[in-house]
C-alpha cells in the first residue's frame, strides 16, 4: 500500500486529476478529470450500465438535477440531511464534530487507550443531537487538531444541500437545490418507467449522474468532494421477499468489483449498526484505502418509505397492481448506491504497483504500473516505431490508424523503446505494439504485455483482431 500523496502524485502528472481552478489556487473538495482521467471514468460507468440494464429486469433514466422542492421535504433531506457542525474558535477552523469525535478515539487506539476509546464509541454511537456531540467535546477534552485550543462554539446542524434559485427573482418561492444524490428522481418515474417499459415487479432503474453535497470538511482526494457522480439502481420488489433481493444484489454488487480488477483482500462488507429512518438493513461495501477502510458503494433496504412519502406528498398513487393475483401494493425498494468518483480512486489505487523490472540491457530496475483492468485501462495499446526512420514510423502509423477505429490508443516515437514502455505501463496500457526492421521481412509485429512484459510476434494484419479477443477474455 502506498501513501495517498504517491497516487495524487501521479494523477496530476499523467494526467488523471486536476485540482478544479488550479491557477486560481484551487477550489476545496472540486476536481477536474484529465484526458486519462476521463477516459477511466466513462469505462467504469460503461462497465457498470453494462452489468446493470443489459439484463430484461432493469430500465434506465437520465433525470433533471433540479427537481420540485417538495421532492427534498417528501424525502425527508430538508429536515435531516445535516451534519452536526462546530467551529474552533482560536483557528477559526470549521469541522463535523462526529467526525472530531472519531478522529480522537483513533488518537485514543493509536496511544493503546482502548478501554476510553471504547466508552467513547459507544457514548458517540447513542448521540442525536447537536449539545450531545458538544457535550462529549467538552467532557473529553478533544483540542483542535490544527491550533490544539479547546475553545468551541456550540454544535449546530448545517443542511448538506446547495441552494440556489430558479428564474429572475430570488425569493422563498424560487427556492430549488442541487440535488443530493440521484436516486429521488428514480422514484418520481417509477411509474412512468413501469408503464412504458411495460415491466412488472420485480424490476430496477438505474441512474448514472451528478450529485452536490456542501460538505463541512472535504477530505482524502476524491473520497469525499462537494460534487460527486453516482451509479445507482433501485429494485423494486414485492414487500416480504425485500431480504431475498437484498442478498441477491448485495452478492452482485461484490461480484462487479472482482471482476473489474479489485483485490478481493482489499475489499469487506460493512454492517449498519445504526440504520437511517427508512432502512431496514444496509451495508456498506469498502476497499482499503492509503488512509484506511472506506466505503465505495451502499446496499440498502429502504422499505416503501420513498415511494410512499412520494405518494403522500404529491396526492398520486405510486403503487403496483398485480392482475394475477389481484393484488394491490406499494413495492419495496432494495437500492445499489456506488459513487463513480470514489470507484475511480479504488481502482486507482488498487492498480498502483512498483516493481522490479528489467530494462533494455537486462538490468533490474524499478517500475511503476497501473495494473488495471483492460476493460478500464483508459488507454488500450501503444503503437511504435522502433527507430523513426526506414519506414517504420509510416507503417506504425497505419496500425495506429487502423486501430484508432476501434479502441483508444496512442502513438509515440520519443526516446528509447524502453522509456516508451515505463511510460505506458505508468499508466496501465495493456499492450505495446512496435515495428521494427523483420516487420518488413515477414510483415509481423512485436506485441508486449504489460503485466507480465512478454513480447511475441504477430501478423500486423491481426494486430486489432489479438486485442479484441485480449478484451474480451480478460
Amino acid at each position: 500500500m502506498y501513501n495517498l500523496d504517491t497516487i495524487i502524485s501521479l494523477a496530476k502528472r499523467r494526467g488523471l486529476v486536476f485540482q478544479s481552478s488550479e491557477i486560481y489556487g484551487g477550489l476545496n473538495g472540486c476536481w477536474d478529470f484529465g484526458p486519462l482521467g476521463v477516459e477511466l471514468l466513462k469505462n467504469i460507468k460503461e462497465e457498470w450500465w453494462k452489468a446493470m440494464t443489459y439484463r430484461e429486469d432493469i430500465e434506465g433514466i437520465d433525470a433533471s438535477i433540479l427537481m420540485h422542492p417538495r421532492t427534498w421535504e417528501a424525502s425527508g433531506h430538508i429536515s435531516q440531511f445535516t451534519d452536526p457542525m462546530i467551529d474552533n474558535k482560536q483557528s477559526k477552523l470549521r469541522y463535523r464534530a462526529d467526525n472530531l469525535i472519531e478522529e480522537f478515539i483513533d488518537k485514543l487506539r493509536k496511544k493503546k487507550k482502548n478501554d476510553k476509546a471504547d466508552e467513547l464509541e459507544k457514548k458517540l454511537a447513542s448521540a442525536k443531537e447537536p449539545e450531545d456531540y458538544y457535550n462529549l467535546i467538552v467532557e473529553y477534552e478533544i483540542s483542535d487538531p490544527v491550533s490544539g485550543s479547546k475553545e468551541w462554539t456550540e454544535v449546530r446542524h448545517f443542511n448538506l444541500m446547495f441552494k440556489t434559485f430558479i428564474g429572475p427573482v430570488e425569493d422563498s418561492s424560487a427556492v430549488v437545490y442541487l440535488r443530493p444524490e440521484s436516486a429521488q428522481g428514480i422514484y418520481l418515474n417509477f411509474k412512468n418507467v413501469m408503464d412504458t417499459a411495460r415491466q412488472k415487479v420485480p424490476f430496477g432503474i438505474a441512474q448514472i449522474g451528478k450529485a452536490f453535497r456542501n460538505e463541512i470538511n472535504t477530505k482524502n482526494f476524491l473520497f469525499r468532494t462537494r460534487e460527486f457522480e453516482q451509479m445507482e439502481m433501485q429494485y423494486f420488489v414485492k414487500p416480504g421477499t425485500e431480504m431475498q433481493w437484498y442478498d441477491y444484489w448485495k452478492q452482485q454488487r461484490w461480484d462487479w468489483y472482482i471482476k473489474m480488477g479489485i483485490n478481493p483482500s482489499s475489499l469487506k462488507f460493512k454492517a449498519h449498526e445504526k440504520l437511517a429512518h427508512y432502512a431496514n438493513r444496509a451495508d456498506d461495501i469498502e476497499y482499503f484505502f492509503p488512509f484506511g477502510w472506506g466505503e465505495i458503494e451502499g446496499i440498502h433496504s429502504r422499505t416503501d418509505y420513498d415511494l410512499s412519502r412520494h405518494q403522500e406528498f404529491s396526492g398520486k398513487k405510486l403503487e403496483y397492481v398485480d392482475t394475477v393475483n389481484q393484488e394491490r401494493f406499494t413495492p419495496f425498494v432494495v437500492e445499489t448506491s456506488g459513487g463513480v468518483t470514489r470507484s475511480f480512486m479504488a481502482f486507482l489505487c488498487d492498480a498502483y504497483k512498483e516493481e522490479e523490472a528489467p530494462d533494455a540491457n537486462g538490468k533490474m530496475e524499478m517500475r511503476a504500473i497501473l495494473k488495471f483492468s483492460h476493460k478500464l485501462a483508459p488507454i488500450k495499446a501503444a503503437v511504435f516505431p522502433l527507430v523513426n526512420k526506414d519506414g517504420m514510423p509510416e507503417k506504425a502509423e497505419l496500425i495506429y490508424k487502423d486501430l484508432q477505429k476501434r479502441f483508444k490508443v496512442t502513438y509515440d516515437t520519443s526516446g528509447a523503446i524502453g522509456r516508451r514502455y515505463r511510460r505506458q505501463d505508468e499508466i496501465g496500457t495493456p499492450f505495446c505494439i512496435t515495428v521494427d526492421g523483420q516487420t518488413f521481412e515477414d510483415d509481423t509485429v512485436t506485441i508486449r504485455d504489460r503485466d507480465s512484459m512478454v513480447q511475441e510476434r504477430i501478423s500486423s494484419s491481426r494486430v486489432t483482431e489479438y486485442i479484441n479477443e485480449k478484451l474480451i477474455n480478460c
